[in-house]
């Protein structure tokens, strides 16, 4: 299933790419999801944990940076990890492109995400929700975290503004909103455009 999604920073381009050099930082701006290991060799070891709906899905694997390319500013991850309760795996290539827009910088998104188990039986919608809205908190994380680094806060303030988990119910809401919103403008809207 391929979902992408972009989002802007106000940062420029340099700066951004500078800050996804820095991994663990990454990581940290990332709703629910824990290094727990440095590997070396730009590999990983980590938890990801996540609501699909009801279920609680708690994942634990690798993440392997596969590509970095200064010049076209872009990097690629492949990631692989199985349910810690045995219900399912996930793998993704996630490759993020930075662009600069005006003063700040476009990041795109694409993630290229294999499910089987428990989470593969939500559809693509839901999933693109959720991803959507992850990407949202991630953003938003990722400014604040930059922001904090410029103005020389220290680690220790910087580990304690760590992203929270992934809210099962607010995320389950926000998704929910968003679906909403897809099933108004597919029902609703071309009976407006039509009289």
């Amino acid at each position: 299933m391929l979902i992408t999604n972009d989002f802007e920073v106000a940062q420029p381009t340099d700066r951004v790419w500078q800050f996804f050099q820095d991994i663990p930082q990454v990581a940290s701006c990332l709703p629910g999801a824990e290094l727990t290991e440095d590997l070396g060799d730009d590999k990983y070891r980590g938890k990801v944990a996540i609501r699909m709906g009801p279920v609680r899905l708690q994942f634990a694997g690798t993440a392997d940076i596969t590509e970095r390319d200064e010049q076209a500013r872009r990097l690629v991850v492949h990631a692989a990890g199985a349910e810690e309760r045995g219900r399912g795996q996930a793998s993704m290539v996630i490759t993020a492109q930075l662009s600069a827009v005006g003063r700040g910088t476009k990041v795109a998104v694409t993630q290229d995400l294999q499910l089987a188990g428990a989470a593969a039986q939500y559809g693509r919608g839901m999933i693109s929700d959720v991803s959507s809205v992850l990407m949202r908190d991630f953003s938003a994380n990722m400014q604040d975290r930059i922001d904090r680094i410029d103005r020389g806060e220290s680690a220790g303030d910087l580990a304690a503004a760590s992203a929270t988990p992934a809210s099962g119910f607010a995320l389950g809401l926000r998704a929910a909103r968003m679906a909403l919103a897809r099933v108004f403008r597919r029902f609703f809207l071309p009976y407006q455009h039509a009289s």
